[in-house]
């Protein structure tokens, strides 16, 4: 028994800097102006955990005009976040990146979505786990499959060692996360997850891609 009490302790401490831990709606929150694709813009889905640090990830990168936070790869209509939290639906947070492929190739895209998280990791992103953080990388046509499929073959020779748990999708539908969930670390710079997890996630895939960032754009 007299384990009990440090075991619950840092359960309660692992869930409230854990993505699953916020699921306080703020219903203050404003939505975010409408974006407006342009005609040459292009849509590329990716999941790889707390959607949080994802979105802003790609939003990072050059030639990236727009990340939402939704939910992708599951079976059931219109779910939500605490839908998704049962891990009944199917869905993953996923992040829909607009992107203008002038600037930036989905082969670019896939490079940052393997580069900034651990795809050998079995439904989770520490400190999340659970199917709904599962990594997918979706694809829309035979081309980008082979992107895909080309970019984890070589990664699992080179640095992997055949590991690579990543599903490889076809995609079918994207539903938008709630408003509270948009631009979250942006919006709470000072919120716990967002220092403990986002930011250094952030930061980490910074360092090593500086030559992918707007703000090294001159």
């Amino acid at each position: 028994m007299k384990f009990i009490k440090p075991f619950f302790t840092i359960a309660i401490s692992l869930l409230l800097i854990s993505c699953l831990g916020f699921s306080k709606k703020e219903d203050s929150i404003k939505e975010k102006p409408l974006y407006i694709p342009s005609e040459n813009t292009q849509i590329a889905y990716f999941a790889s955990g707390c959607f949080w640090c994802v979105e802003a990830i790609f939003e990072s990168v050059i030639g990236v005009e727009e990340a939402v936070s939704g939910y992708a790869g599951g079976q059931t209509k219109n779910p939500t976040y605490q839908s998704i939290g049962t891990g009944r639906t199917g869905h993953a947070e996923t992040v829909a990146v607009y992107y203008n492929p002038k600037k930036v190739s989905f082969e670019t895209l896939v490079t940052v979505f393997f580069g900034s998280h651990d795809p050998t990791t079995v439904n989770g992103q520490h400190p999340d786990y659970g199917t709904q953080y599962r990594s997918i990388a979706f694809y829309s046509n035979a081309s980008e499959k082979k992107i895909i499929d080309d970019a984890i073959a070589k990664l699992n020779v080179e640095k992997y060692n055949g590991k690579i748990v990543t599903e490889v999708t076809k995609f079918t539908e994207f539903y938008k996360a709630e408003e509270y969930h948009q631009d979250f670390e942006r919006r709470n710079p000072n919120q716990g997850y967002v220092k403990a997890v986002s930011v250094p996630r952030l930061n980490k895939f910074k360092s090593k891609f500086p030559e992918l960032l707007k703000e090294n754009k001159h």
